[in-house]
């Protein structure tokens, strides 16, 4: 099995989250070897030793790379599509000034509506 070379810290608590998570690694094929998840919920000590906010973690998606630098929010998904042969376009259209703007407003808001609706914020 090959090494993971990204870790994507995602909330195991979010139904949405876990389906997303199962659709990439469906995408993904073999190169899902590569993607280590760690689901958050309840890792607050192990957040903060690996130098990432429990609170930031829950309302932004959060990738290291295999350089151990993190990528947070959309930059975090351009990273872990460019991965992936089929998400790719979407990685790039992603990546568009302009539009990365307005759906960066547009992920957190819809992720503060979600936590807001299970009342975990």
């Amino acid at each position: 099995m090959t090494q993971p070379k990204l870790t994507v810290y995602y909330d195991g608590a979010c139904p949405r989250c876990v389906r997303d998570r199962r659709n990439y690694e469906k995408l993904a094929g073999d190169r899902a070897a590569e993607v280590r998840w760690l689901d958050i919920t309840g890792r607050d000590d192990e957040l903060r030793r690996e130098g990432i906010d429990p609170h930031a973690a829950l309302t932004e998606l959060h990738v290291r790379d295999e350089n151990g630098d993190i990528h947070r929010e959309l930059n975090a998904y351009i990273l872990l599509m460019r991965r992936t042969l089929l998400l790719r376009p979407l990685a790039w259209l992603l990546s568009l000034p302009g539009l990365k703007g307005w759906l960066s407003r547009w992920y957190r808001r819809s992720v503060m509506q979600r936590l807001q609706k299970s009342g975990r914020v």
